[in-house]
């Protein structure tokens, strides 16, 4: 029984590309608990603890990632070995400083975030409106903690832009 109003076939796409996307948070989600055991220095405090805010929010999304390939009907990669062949991600060193393992994060992101362009676009020729509704909300906050970890890394020296400052 059919309980979804889409057709198989042009699922399989949208499917391939969410396996893609769990592969991706798979060694995003192992990077930051990495990250989050090794920090040392004086960001320590400020970043063990970031980095556990990150990795249970990727926690939550590699589970409904997969949850979301198996209401298409499909099953979703399990194998860390798949994940490691599927992935646009890179393992990375745990010896490297703060600033290195946040352009490592932000490098990801980028990548994941056209990742998730990927679902979108075959969910859209799918008229899968469940997988373009959750991978549009991931995009806001992928997006939105780019932009803390890349404000993060300033120098809080550097002057601000004044053109761009409108009062």
């Amino acid at each position: 029984m059919s309980y979804l109003n889409m057709q198989d076939e042009k699922l399989l796409p949208v499917v391939m590309e969410l396996n893609t996307l769990l592969s991706d948070y798979n060694l995003y989600y192992q990077k930051l608990r990495s990250f989050h055991w090794n920090i040392q220095g004086r960001n320590f405090f400020d970043l063990h603890k970031q980095f556990e805010t990150m990795y249970n929010e990727a926690k939550v999304k590699v589970d409904e990632i997969a949850e979301r390939i198996l209401t298409l009907r499909h099953h979703p990669v399990s194998k860390f070995s798949d994940y490691l062949k599927i992935s646009s991600l890179s393992e990375a060193s745990v010896m490297i400083s703060d600033k290195d393992m946040i352009e490592e994060l932000l490098n990801d992101h980028k990548i994941m975030l056209a990742q998730m362009s990927h679902v979108v676009s075959k969910a859209e020729s799918a008229k899968d409106e469940g997988t373009i509704d959750l991978i549009g909300a991931y995009i806001r906050e992928l997006e939105k903690t780019s932009w803390q970890l890349n404000a993060w890394s300033k120098n809080t020296n550097e002057e601000l832009k004044l053109d761009e400052v409108k009062s």
